[in-house]
């Protein structure tokens, strides 16, 4: 999996490693912060977090554009991630003027959308450099799947910092996490809060030990969250400057993949296409940013309505056999385990099946050891479950891997657009499980006006096993889109074409707020999942209509 790779692959990933780390537990909290800080409804929350993600992934079209004409790919992320950096510094900095937050919030969102656009694309653009050299041109999906693994490696551990950061700045005040407390203490000092609203803060309060009044509770309690949610963004700004020390320090290891049409090298592998073949490359690729766009309206709803039903309807503790998946320690050994075995079928060797058998027993052993000694009962928050996708990616890449590998050796590997609609398809199974899961629970508008808290809460589980079929559906989708692109655009249009997967996923994570919309807009709540289920079915039957003509063209 990992061999005959070139080594700036891996300098290219551990960089890109980093910056996900800090955008994932940004945004694993974004959303919370918006209504711990400043109050808002699930409308304006879905507002602000549809425009920053659209604006996320519609900036590496500027950034494409400007490596291309102008500035070459290293030098535009050197200035995305400085830019990026001010952004995540700016929103660290804890402030209690509302209107002064504000201001400064916007700010920092454009500074990490625009530096982020310089980063993101022309990183991905430098890897699929590498692989035009034909001695590595064959190992082109593999080295994507690779760098797409090492971006949820980041995205994994972003959760857990976010929730770490959180619980240990408000236990310096004697305080714990309760989701339901935010939305109470602001209607309180809005002096909107119902009767049975104030008799749940009032019991809230009381559990949280407080002798304060209700209304100083309230303050004090939106002031530290917030607050704690500052210092989960200031993680960010750390891992930047680990990710800029990576991306500077390998430079040799990928600079003689830092060209384009415009401005080649003695060892570039430049190809030469008629504008006919250029205008057919850039149709198949617009054919299949239309599609993506909706698969990645609903996958990124793990941000905004699936955190909120974390929040307003999931079990908020777990006890038994779910508590290893609420433990990163045991999630740890758990990817361990599971490699483990991967080279135990890989290795060639009796040595290596042995250490490979040892590492197992190993993993096995600590797992029970820690789980022997946890509390009966472990709270969790809303953010954590945003592991188990990266968890999943981390633990199902080796085997998506093996099987089209082995799909290859057969000549029966589906194509990039084959295996794009297969992907819709398992997303839209991934949401009607969710819907199923929501039967018989009130709707968002009917749960506010009871004051905020479900009688109802669900298992864990229907939000777990959500992740793990939206993973797969990513799987087919995500690194195959990526590698698709580097492979099929046009040379003088690289950049450009990277920029426009990113612009795909932008409208598409625009698109998010519509779902946000509909979650306060008084729809049963298995309607809005339904809604997904629909789009990602409607997007399925396009790709498949389109596939002869798209498998012809990329050829």
């Amino acid at each position: 999996m990992f061999k005959e790779h070139p080594k700036g692959l891996f300098a290219l990933a551990l960089a890109n490693t980093g910056e996900r780390f800090g955008y994932y537990t940004m945004l694993a909290i974004f959303t919370l912060f918006l209504q711990a800080k400043f109050g808002f409804d699930t409308s304006q929350t879905s507002s602000y977090f549809s425009w920053f993600l659209g604006a996320v992934y519609l900036t590496p079209l500027l950034g494409g554009f400007l490596a291309d004409k102008w500035l070459g790919y290293g030098r535009t992320i050197m200035i995305g991630i400085v830019v990026m950096f001010a952004g995540y510094l700016l929103l660290a900095i804890p402030n209690n003027d509302r209107t002064f937050s504000l201001i400064a919030m916007v700010s920092a969102l454009a500074m990490i959308s625009l530096g982020t656009g310089l980063f993101k694309g022309n990183l991905q653009v430098l890897v699929g450099n590498l692989y035009d050299d034909p001695k590595y041109s064959n190992k082109r999906d593999l080295a994507f799947s690779i760098f797409y693994m090492c971006i949820n490696i980041g995205a994994f551990f972003a959760p857990s910092a976010a929730e770490w950061i959180t619980n240990y700045n408000l236990n310096q005040y004697h305080l714990t996490y309760d989701a339901h407390i935010p939305s109470l203490a602001h209607q309180l000092l809005e002096g909107t809060i119902s009767s049975d609203g104030l008799a749940q803060l009032t019991s809230l309060a009381a559990e949280q030990g407080t002798k304060l009044s209700l209304t100083d509770f309230s303050s004090l309690y939106i002031e530290k969250l917030s607050t704690s949610y500052n210092y989960g963004f200031g993680i960010a700004c750390i891992s930047l400057i680990i990710s800029i020390a990576i991306f500077v320090f390998f430079k040799k290891t990928y600079k003689h993949a830092d060209y384009n049409a415009n401005k080649p090298t003695a060892t570039s592998h430049v190809e030469e296409l008629t504008p006919k073949q250029t205008r057919e490359r850039i149709f198949a690729l617009l054919m299949v940013f239309a599609v993506v766009v909706f698969f990645w309206m609903s996958f990124h709803q793990n941000g905004l309505t699936m955190t909120f039903f974390a929040r307003d309807y999931t079990a908020s503790s777990v006890s038994g056999l779910n508590r290893i998946g609420f433990s990163l320690a045991t999630m740890v050994l758990l990817i361990a385990a599971i490699y483990s075995i991967a080279n135990i079928f890989q290795s060639k060797t009796g040595k290596g099946k042995t250490i490979s058998g040892l590492f197992l027993t190993a993993s096995l052993g600590a797992i029970a050891l820690v789980y022997a000694n946890m509390e009966p009962s472990m709270k969790i928050t809303p953010q954590i479950f945003q592991q188990f996708n990266p968890f999943f990616v981390i633990v199902l890449t080796p085997l998506s891997i093996g099987i089209f590998s082995w799909l290859a050796k057969k000549k029966k590997e589906p194509s990039a657009p084959r295996k794009i609609s297969f992907g819709m398809v398992i997303a839209a199974a991934g949401f009607a499980l969710l819907a199923f899961g929501s039967l018989g629970l009130l709707s968002p508008t009917e749960l506010k006006a009871t004051g905020g808290v479900s009688s109802t809460l669900v298992s864990p589980d229907w939000l777990i096993s959500t992740y793990l079929v939206l993973t797969f559906a990513e799987l087919f989708l995500s690194p195959m889109g990526i590698s698709f692109v580097s492979r099929v655009a046009p040379p003088k249009y690289k950049g450009l074409m990277m920029g426009g997967w990113f612009g795909a996923t932008a409208l598409g994570n625009k698109l998010t707020g519509v779902i946000g919309d509909l979650w306060g807009g008084g729809m049963e709540l298995w309607m809005v999942w339904g809604v997904l289920v629909l789009c990602c079915l409607v997007s399925a039957i396009f790709m498949f209509a389109m596939l002869k003509k798209l498998e012809a063209i990329t050829e």
